[in-house]
């Protein structure tokens, strides 16, 4: 079964205090991306990448490559106005029958069993998303303040999310909407039930100066 996998990379570092992208911060010595990218290829030496990255930052990206000897093959999409269209735009790479997954740039800690389990699901349960525990007491707010909610009730969502390439290219031909945050909210716009699997606690997303300490921590 042909597998590929959507790589979306449209950060602006604002949150990072850069004028960097945070998808190009150096994190052990290379790019945040490029570790990426790497352990996509570790997972599986066949599957197509899609590098989806916004048209001004192309050319940096190609230079960064030349640079650090950078030789994991991808295609290039360009990005779109929103991670949605982004996305749309690397899913017209992706040719049908298959799986297809969509994973954030700046998750460059994602472990290659986690990537493993959600593609093997998919085969059979069609969209899978990994996920993990909540930890930390959460508190629903209210009109007349915020209450205590079951954190047992909850689970954070991580990437990559994994589909049948079908069903994906029709959940992305809907109309967008704000409350698009993820592909799983896109595939269940059509009434389709989205299963969990375990995800990886290092899977974090690299936003914050703070995140940046940690993820050389984990290397």
């Amino acid at each position: 079964m042909k597998k590929s996998v959507i790589i979306v990379a449209g950060g602006k570092g604002l949150r990072m205090g850069s004028e960097l992208p945070k998808q190009f911060l150096p994190v052990g010595g290379k790019p945040v991306l490029m570790h990426t990218l790497e352990v996509f290829r570790k997972y599986d030496a066949t599957l197509q990448i899609i590098l989806v990255l916004p048209k001004e930052q192309q050319d940096f990206w190609k230079q960064l490559c030349k640079e650090h000897g950078f030789a994991v093959e991808h295609l290039i999409a360009s990005g779109g106005e929103t991670r949605f269209h982004s996305v749309k735009n690397g899913l017209a790479l992706v040719q049908a029958p298959g799986l297809v997954g969509v994973h954030d740039g700046v998750r460059p800690f994602v472990s290659v069993d986690v990537i493993s389990r959600c593609y093997d699901l998919a085969k059979e349960q069609k969209a899978v998303i990994p996920v993990i525990d909540v930890v930390e007491t959460l508190r629903h707010l209210t009109d007349g303040g915020s209450e205590t909610v079951s954190r047992n009730d909850y689970k954070l969502v991580q990437t990559p999310q994994v589909f049948d390439v079908e069903l994906l290219k029709r959940a992305y031909a809907q109309e967008f909407t704000p409350f698009f945050t993820d592909d799983a909210s896109v595939v269940e716009a059509m009434g389709v039930p989205v299963y969990l699997a375990e995800g990886n606690r290092e899977n974090i997303k690299i936003t914050t100066p703070f995140d940046l300490k940690v993820g050389s921590a984990l290397l």
